[in-house]
């Protein structure tokens, strides 16, 4: 009773302390933003990761860009982790790997130096915990470098949410990519079914179950409160959009606003007749992380050399195309790499790393089958590219590509889902097979629905989103 007593005590102090610490350095930031911003609208970026390659680097800088057009004389700064960049190098990187340009002038980075704090490796228990407690750290090194105007969250850390919102005093905005727990990944756990993010020991013991499941359950109710400090939230799909508002509760401040994919510029390429008919390629565009489930990929490819001949087999290559954002993805590689001789399936398989974005498009103007193999994507930017650039799209059947982008139902079918390798083997074959008039056809459909994807619309609708707090 005595130690629950002085725990109570010890509690209220600390809570007492915090605010009084808040209380003295929203005045402090008060005062430091009118120096800091000449001025002039300071609009920040928090995204430590700002250098990768993937689909939500695009979104930043497609956002960046959109307020540029928009507003011309806000101040533009990312709180970037890339420290062994230069401006110079990290600009350049966009203009490569993404075609955009932007202005310069008014763009600038605060270089955070605790990036390692929301490194995975370090937690392999309690991973969404600690990263997102090593994510407060990250943000109030953030907020003491620089106290912005507006602070917008485009990587899912929405635990700095409410330090920016009750100590920097700014106007808070978030583009979630995907929520960091779901009520899926709560299912899976009751239903004991292993992944990679519920390892084998804890879907075998009911007691270690359990304990996850309140783990899970503190966890999402702490992640609720977190974003309920955003005055506007974008979504990037149907699927976070219902998982968001289920966990934020604030529908009437969340507009799904869809990821820019650059859907003009693939369009350019030709359907059929600058395809290798010498090689039948199947290519896969996404970052290598364990939720992407590249291993599926690998089973499917030793699925489908037992519905082929020989020759066919010969004839075919996955091309694995991605961004390695550290050591974690580096090892994934190598695994990925060990397990295509595991399958001696290696001659068939090609990985292609950080590629340039001329070279990203001469490998889909070359290829036939674009395959997605993720769990619930959030949304699915390489499904989009690929339905783009010509390729027969196979995506998995669930979450963004399921609900936002590929249609399965004749005659307006824009590609396939598939779930398991056998599915996935079987759907490869058939469009192998496939006549040309009716690629053709699902080509043409798929291109035709693509415009709601474009980088005009996301622009536009990004701004609107925004617009509250822009003009608050």
């Amino acid at each position: 009773m005595l130690m629950l007593l002085i725990w109570t005590v010890a509690v209220v102090s600390a809570i007492f302390l915090l605010f009084v610490v808040a209380k003295f350095l929203r005045t402090k930031h008060r005062k430091n933003r009118q120096k800091e911003t000449n001025g002039r609208t300071a609009v920040a970026f928090f995204h430590p990761y700002c250098n990768a390659g993937g689909g939500g680097e695009r979104v930043l800088w497609c956002g960046i860009r959109s307020l540029q057009s928009k507003f011309p004389n806000f101040r533009y700064v990312v709180y970037s982790g890339d420290g062994d960049c230069s401006p110079e190098t990290i600009l350049e990187n966009v203009r490569s790997r993404f075609n955009i340009h932007l202005n310069t002038e008014t763009i600038e980075f605060i270089f955070l130096k605790q990036r390692d704090w929301v490194e995975a490796y370090h937690y392999p228990h309690l991973t969404l915990l600690c990263q997102s407690l090593g994510s407060i750290i990250l943000g109030l090194e953030a907020l003491h470098k620089f106290v912005p105007d507006i602070y917008i969250d485009t990587m899912g850390y929405a635990f700095t949410l409410p330090i920016f919102k009750l100590i920097g005093q700014c106007q808070i905005g978030a583009y979630v990519h995907y929520p960091t727990i779901s009520t899926d990944m709560l299912d899976r756990v009751l239903n004991r079914t292993e992944a990679h993010n519920n390892n084998l020991l804890v879907a075998s013991s009911r007691i270690l179950t359990t304990m996850k499941i309140i783990y899970y359950r503190l966890f999402a109710w702490a992640y609720s409160k977190a974003g309920q400090y955003s005055d506007v939230v974008m979504v990037n799909s149907s699927w976070t959009q219902s998982h968001i508002n289920a966990l934020w509760h604030c529908p009437t401040k969340t507009y799904k606003v869809f990821p820019p994919c650059d859907v003009k510029d693939f369009t350019r390429i030709p359907l059929q007749e600058h395809r290798d008919s010498s090689i039948i390629k199947i290519i896969s565009i996404s970052q290598f992380r364990p939720e992407k489930d590249h291993l599926l990929q690998l089973k499917a490819m030793d699925e489908l050399r037992n519905r082929v001949s020989v020759d066919e087999w010969n004839k075919i290559r996955l091309i694995l195309i991605g961004s390695c954002r550290n050591i974690d993805d580096k090892c994934r590689v190598a695994h990925l790499k060990y397990m295509c001789t595991q399958l001696n399936i290696d001659n068939n398989v090609e990985f292609m790393l950080n590629v340039p974005y001329e070279e990203l498009k001469d490998q889909m103007s070359r290829a036939t089958i674009g395959i997605h193999t993720m769990w619930n994507e959030h949304f699915g930017i390489g499904v989009v590219e690929c339905m783009a650039a010509g390729l027969i799209m196979i995506a998995h059947k669930s979450g963004g590509p399921m609900m936002d982008i590929v249609e399965t139902i004749e005659p307006s079918r824009t590609g396939f889902l598939a779930t398991t390798e056998k599915e996935y083997a079987d759907t490869i074959y058939e469009v192998i097979q496939m006549s040309n008039d009716t690629r053709t056809k699902i080509q043409i459909c798929a291109r035709s629905s693509l415009d709601r994807f474009s980088d005009e619309t996301f622009s536009s609708n990004f701004v609107n989103a925004l617009q509250t707090i822009l003009h608050g």
